[in-house]
């Protein structure tokens, strides 16, 4: 009888890795349940998640990917035979080795998104290839907000919702009652518990809305005039940390005149938001010291205006004295251990020059941008992390699959990503993948985009694999552990699938680890733990500490910010180097025509999906059965349409079907669930799982030169659309 045994690990059914303990037998896993040892405060959070118990099903899956496959009918007819890995591997290998000697290494890009697999190997092999066009979600998730909070402040900022300490809370664009159930959560209830004002900016009235004392309505694109307006209050009621902002903040004086004509009256005209409630929490949250401003990635995603709002709420910290306080937010750290910068060879690769298809157009999301930047954040010593933010933009990506300019891109590598769902402009991405000469998959279950691929092979997940997440070194933690078992069936870390390829193609002295686990055990080593005493407890943290603008530098002056000035920057001498806005100005945005005379948000997540993923569990469906599109009763009555109705949502780019739910939000405004599919319908063209009826995608455009010129972020809140019932 195989022997029985209880072994720690880690959930990564979403990125917070909640700490497991697996029953193992016979080199399978029989059962889990929460580990509160490692991290106490799990208990709590998955009490109320529906995920984590369906991990023993979901490992083995019957519709798992468990064997390399290979195309062998025309592309997307779902003919397939299977092959050894080994095959794979060589075959993919002189794929884009032919690729490379006709077209340049440019030739190959790659697909990134969730919280499935680590990313750093795949850069590391990009680097090594020549390659700079990784690809990814970032222009329009964290990236606008790393990049403005370094401009205003030297380096990235990390929120603290203290229920004990903060006095005031702000989340604005983020909904933890539905994107993660984590901690974050239950902190937020936490503090609702006690009493203290908390203020929630969104378009809905969504279940964090619900827990406010004030909810703030703001029509979807006019967030940043919402946050000027905030500011034009603290600075006219004075309600603003005077001896701060004297001697910490450079442009405040231009400030005050910027925010003139944000006016309360102004605000409601444009936002939809109350010129009353405009004031009531400019007060609250100015009045109340310490006080939590966290932001999320629903501003990430309003496309010209979501920079100039990150650039407002950042000026909105600091000239209230929130920035880097106990209970507000504290200026990060980079990594004691080695960051994800170093194992992804990024900054030798960056002196060759590397020509990435939006490098040219970009003023900050570049290699350009990034080293200009750098030369600030290096006087703290600190290095952003660099494939996340010079990453190629989707839009320009898919134009070089379709047209070879400005060079040919002829192959693409896709992992924990299903572009197909997840990127803009669903009929440009479906015809960008068919052209191309090499599309390779790696996933856990079948995808539409993977019904288009050459080869698929099969990803370690859950409990298969080690884990270590990092927050890409902008931060220094660590947190993760070890598998509990060995990937079943012929499943493989994705990080093997990197090094192998690696390899074959004349990369063998930049892959030293044979393992994963010996890369991350390496990653760890200047910290001198072992990856086994670190999987122990699971996390690895240093205290916050605060006001370090203030420490001595090497001459004994406090080191202030690492920034142009050596202040917080207000008024940005960076972007008007660079001939963009100093100060955040937001940009017109359309409010809809005869023709589409709605407006349409198209990111909205449910529980308990993990985005696009986990379709494939009837038990989840069970809960959640049919895609979503929510709109006021207003809106509703307007349009003649009942609760519960089918209706098509259509905008310019295409047309996308949805059951109807009336929830407390902004009248003339749609939103539609994202990443939604039907594993149950034919894996092949022209059904490729339901994919062209109700993908929120078919509804947005990525168009790179309507996009914001800084960072490269499209709209996807704001966007005309119109309604009408089945």
């Amino acid at each position: 009888m195989s022997e029985r045994k209880v072994v720690p690990t880690n959930c990564r059914f979403c990125g917070y890795q909640c700490g497991l303990m697996a029953t193992v037998e016979g080199g399978k896993v029989r059962k889990v349940q929460p580990d509160p040892s490692r991290y106490p405060h799990n208990a709590g959070i998955m009490r109320g998640c529906r995920r984590w118990p369906l991990i023993t099903e979901v490992m083995d899956h019957p519709q798992r990917i468990n064997y390399p496959l290979k195309r062998v009918g025309e592309r997307g007819s779902g003919r397939w035979e299977r092959i050894s890995w080994e095959q794979a591997l060589d075959e993919i290998a002189a794929k884009l080795a032919g690729l490379k000697e006709e077209f340049g290494p440019e030739v190959l890009a790659t697909s990134i998104g969730g919280p499935h697999t680590t990313f750093w190997p795949l850069h590391r092999f990009l680097a090594l290839f020549g390659s700079p066009n990784n690809m990814g979600i970032g222009q329009i998730c964290w990236n606008p907000g790393i990049w403005a909070n370094t401009l205003t402040y030297g380096w990235p900022v990390d929120m603290e919702l203290d229920p004990e300490g903060t006095e005031c809370a702000i989340l604005w664009g983020v909904n933890p009652s539905q994107s993660d159930n984590s901690l974050f959560w239950h902190t937020v209830q936490e503090f609702k518990r006690r009493g203290k004002p908390l203020i929630v900016v969104d378009p809905r009235l969504t279940g964090t809305a619900q827990e406010a004392q004030l909810w703030l309505p703001v029509r979807p694109g006019t967030d940043a005039v919402l946050a000027l307006g905030l500011l034009h209050v603290i600075v006219q009621e004075k309600l603003y940390a005077e001896e701060f902002v004297q001697n910490w903040c450079h442009g405040f004086e231009r400030l005050c005149d910027h925010l003139l004509p944000y006016t309360p009256a102004y605000v409601e005209g444009i936002t939809g938001v109350k010129g009353e409630d405009v004031i009531k929490a400019a007060r609250l949250y100015g009045k109340s010291t310490p006080a939590c401003l966290y932001s999320g990635r629903g501003i990430d995603q309003l496309g010209l205006n979501s920079f100039p709002t990150h650039r407002a709420l950042a000026i909105l910290r600091a000239i209230t004295g929130n920035l880097d306080v106990p209970g507000a937010s504290h200026l990060s750290e980079m990594p004691d251990f080695i960051p994800e910068l170093e194992l992804e060879l990024s900054e030798p690769y960056a002196a060759t020059s590397p020509r990435s298809v939006s490098q040219e157009k970009l003023l900050l999301q570049s290699y350009q941008g990034y080293a200009k930047v750098r030369e600030q954040t290096m006087k703290h010593k600190k290095r952003l992390p660099m494939r996340y933010l010079t990453s190629a933009h989707p839009h320009r990506v898919w134009k070089a699959m379709l047209t070879g300019e400005p060079y040919p891109i002829r192959s693409m590598i896709v992992m924990a990503s299903n572009p197909l769902l997840t990127q803009a402009d669903t009929q440009l991405v479906y015809r960008a993948l068919k052209s191309l000469d090499l599309l390779v998959v790696l996933e856990l279950f079948e995808t539409p985009t993977s019904m288009l691929a050459d080869y698929v092979l099969p990803s370690a997940g859950v409990l298969e694999r080690p884990l270590l997440e990092t927050k890409a070194g902008v931060a220094n933690i660590a947190y993760g552990g070890d598998q509990a078992v060995g990937p079943y069936y012929e499943r493989r870390p994705d990080y093997d699938f990197w090094r192998e390829l690696g390899l074959r193609l004349g990369q063998e002295k930049a892959w030293p680890w044979q393992t994963y686990r010996e890369a991350l055990e390496y990653s760890l080593s200047p910290l001198g733990t072992t990856w086994d005493d670190f999987s122990g407890s699971g996390l690895y943290y240093q205290d916050n500490e605060y006001l370090k603008y203030e420490e001595p530098d090497e001459q004994g002056k406090p080191q202030g910010f690492a920034t142009v000035s050596g202040k917080v920057e207000i008024y940005s001498e960076l972007l008007q180097e660079m001939g963009a806005d100093p100060l955040p100005s937001p940009r017109s945005l359309s409010q809809g025509n005869a023709d589409f005379p709605l407006m349409l948000m198209s990111g909205a997540r449910f529980q308990p999906y993990y985005a696009s993923s986990y379709h494939q569990l009837e038990k989840l469906r069970r809960l959640h059965p049919e895609p979503i599109a929510e709109m006021s009763p207003v809106t509703g009555e307007k349009l003649g349409i009942e609760e519960g109705s089918l209706v098509d949502v259509e905008t310019e780019r295409g047309k996308a079907r949805f059951r109807t739910r009336f929830v407390p939000m902004c009248d003339h405004v749609v939103s539609v669930e994202y990443g939604w599919w039907y594993p149950e319908m034919k894996a092949s063209e022209p059904e490729l799982g339901g994919i062209w009826l109700a993908n929120a995608n078919l509804l947005t455009s990525g168009d790179f030169d309507a996009s914001d010129p800084l960072v490269g972020t499209w709209t996807y809140n704001g966007i005309p659309c119109r309604v009408a019932k089945v």
